[in-house]
């Protein structure tokens, strides 16, 4: 019993097939166009462009004409007067007796054709159908070619993925028009684009290490953050003939963003790190100026989501560290800001897969509140609260960050703060002390440790705001949620991998194994 059974031109009603007149020679006639207008006057008199864009749109015809005659020559998939449809499969598992799956048989059979839009072009491709009354026809030549559930094909699909992961959905169908003649609507890409995300969560729960944890650094960073993405409200709300005062058309939903990389230990001192934060030359001399070269990531990998919540996404990234580093002999760091949410999450989930983890605040998080007290006691934009600011961020970064909040709020006291000024500066002292327990950055900077978060902030830029916070765009949440976790795979280096496995899953999911069988009569 097996659906892999050849499919010959010769075969039944394909014998009529096998004597027609089925060959490549649309395709040798247009290409003897071609070479005949390379060899023109016309051609001679023309410019290097003009001849250029000649040769690819006569060209994309030849290939198409090629692939055309190929799906002929394959025949239609006749493979005898009736087929049994077995509902479910004998491997899928169901209800039924063992070895006794629903049988029925299709004993009508017609010939079928349908337009198939690929890199190329259109092409037709002529099949057999197996029918039966309220049963779904069966073409055994789609199961053989492997085509997809859609009338585009894998490669055009691919293509038209890869660029909506990059631009908007009207970029992305113009270039797939322009460079391949395909007319595409912007809904049948929103679709493709949804239906391609599918196996994002089957695709790395199977996925191995990418190498064994011996062979990459021995410092495995884990982050987490969250970045808003405008949502389309629901239809009833746009329906309003006037919006009131402070009405809005869309609102934002917060996605949840992961990263999980490993690096190499990178010690460095205080003093560095604060001269590397106030140089003021242009970067290309501070890169010159730099001993130490910062380390580039390794198996970096990021992610969002828009429906779990932060107890999943957390989970998710617990179990990449376990991916990553399977037998916990690795150093483990957890990156965060302030949000204790968020520090109260990540520690235990990630004590579930390794043996210790260190929380890190956030380096530029901290700063960001020395600056906040900077601009309470001097005016914003001045060389005292830059010199201030320089000195503070070395006296945390030696470990005095009890002895620095102690000097902000004397400072306030005398010189007389209060109201607005004060209240923001002791705010700012509040967040230092509450965090002062994961602000020990002398230690982990001798210990060779990351102390910022530039990973996830760079990935709630690059992988959110980039694509999904673009002037006049909104989201649906399937959509938002498919886009997002395209772009994460093309920004974690995944997609052609996951391109792989996805088609391998769509073709189990369109052609079970031994889904039907020849009526031998």
């Amino acid at each position: 019993m097996s659906a892999a059974l050849p499919l010959s031109p010769a075969s039944g009603a394909d014998s009529t097939l096998a004597s027609e007149v089925v060959n490549f020679s649309a395709a040798r006639f247009a290409f003897r166009q071609l070479e005949t207008f390379l060899t023109s006057e016309q051609a001679n008199l023309a410019t290097e462009a003009d001849v250029e864009e000649q040769i690819l749109g006569r060209g994309r015809e030849v290939l198409r004409l090629l692939l055309e005659a190929h799906l002929r020559q394959r025949g239609t998939g006749d493979v005898g007067p009736a087929i049994r449809v077995f509902s479910p499969p004998p491997d899928a598992g169901s209800d039924a007796a063992p070895g006794q799956p629903a049988a029925v048989r299709h004993g009508q059979r017609r010939p079928h054709e349908m337009t198939l839009r690929t890199t190329l072009g259109e092409v037709t491709v002529r099949r057999t159908a197996y029918a039966a009354v309220g049963r779904a026809s069966v073409h055994p030549l789609d199961e053989r070619l492997r085509l997809p559930g859609r009338s585009f094909s894998h490669p055009l699909q691919e293509r038209l993925v890869r660029s909506a992961v990059r631009g908007p959905f009207g970029e992305a169908v113009a270039d797939l028009r322009r460079d391949t003649g395909v007319e595409l609507s912007k809904r049948s890409a929103q679709q493709i684009v949804a239906e391609a995300a599918v196996d994002f969560d089957a695709f790395y729960a199977q996925r191995q290490a990418a190498a064994r944890p011996e062979q990459t650094g021995d410092v495995v960073v884990g982050a987490i953050d969250c970045k808003g993405v405008p949502m389309i409200r629901p239809e009833q709300t746009l329906r309003k003939p006037r919006l009131k005062r402070g009405d809005k058309r869309h609102k934002k939903r917060l996605a949840t963003v992961a990263t999980v990389r490993t690096q190499r230990r990178r010690v460095r001192t205080p003093e560095e790190v604060t001269d590397s934060l106030f140089r003021t030359e242009p970067k290309e001399e501070q890169a010159r100026a730099r001993q130490k070269p910062p380390q580039p990531p390794e198996h970096k990998r990021v992610w969002a989501d828009l429906l779990a919540s932060k107890d999943e996404v957390i989970a998710s990234v617990a179990e990449e560290v376990k991916r990553v580093d399977p037998r916990g002999v690795k150093t483990h760091v957890a990156l965060c800001d302030g949000e204790r949410a968020l520090q109260k999450r990540i520690v235990p989930a990630l004590l579930g897969v390794v043996p210790a983890v260190t929380l890190i605040l956030d380096l530029l998080h901290a700063l960001e509140r020395l600056w906040q007290a900077a601009h309470c006691l001097f005016e914003e934009g001045s060389e005292e609260a830059t010199g201030w600011m320089k000195g503070q961020t070395l006296r945390v970064l030696r470990g005095e960050v009890s002895q620095v909040i102690k000097g902000m709020r004397c400072s306030a006291t005398k010189r007389g703060l209060s109201g607005q000024k004060r209240a923001r500066l002791d705010e700012a002292a509040a967040y230092l002390w509450k965090n002062r327990g994961n602000m020990k950055y002398d230690e982990y900077l001798a210990a060779g440790l990351p102390i910022a978060s530039g990973c996830v902030e760079g990935a709630c830029k690059n992988l959110i705001k980039d694509r999904m916070e673009r002037s006049g765009m909104r989201w649906g949440l399937s959509g938002g949620q498919a886009m997002i976790r395209l772009r994460s795979l093309h920004l974690s280096g995944d997609l052609d991998e996951y391109w792989d496995f996805h088609q391998e899953q769509q073709r189990l999911r369109l052609y079970p194994p031994g889904r039907w069988e020849v009526v031998q009569e």
